[in-house]
């Protein structure tokens, strides 16, 4: 399973759409981490950029995220990427934390930029 994290010095950005790169995981049947990649982010607001088809196209099944709109949050999903939101921390302690069963999405989307991706 490989699973995604919108990053910024090695910690989860909390703006989605303005992050400095997504990092990668692979997590094997066993729930350990083998292995971590670094993706570039696209220029311009997540939910209207290219990132979702390629995070899809690489096998991401999974969106760990401390903060994203409703727009990202359905692009993801309509590209076969689960989104769980309200993350924070360092990005391999948070995919640690899920797989422990501790990380659930929060429910909650920002709506209040004026970029226009809610």
């Amino acid at each position: 399973m490989k699973i995604a994290l919108p990053t910024q010095n090695d910690q989860i950005d909390s703006h989605f759409g303005h992050c400095e790169s997504f990092t990668v995981f692979t997590v094997n049947d066993t729930k350990e981490i083998v292995s971590q990649e670094s993706v570039a982010s696209p220029a311009g607001c997540g939910c209207k950029s290219n990132i979702a088809q390629t995070l899809s196209a690489m096998g991401v099944e999974l969106m760990l995220a401390g903060n994203m709109g409703d727009g990202a949050v359905n692009v993801l999903r309509h590209s076969g990427i689960g989104v769980v939101r309200g993350c924070s921390g360092n990005v391999r302690d948070v995919v640690q934390q899920w797989l422990d069963g501790q990380a659930i999405d929060s429910g909650i989307g920002c709506a209040a930029h004026e970029h226009g991706c809610n």
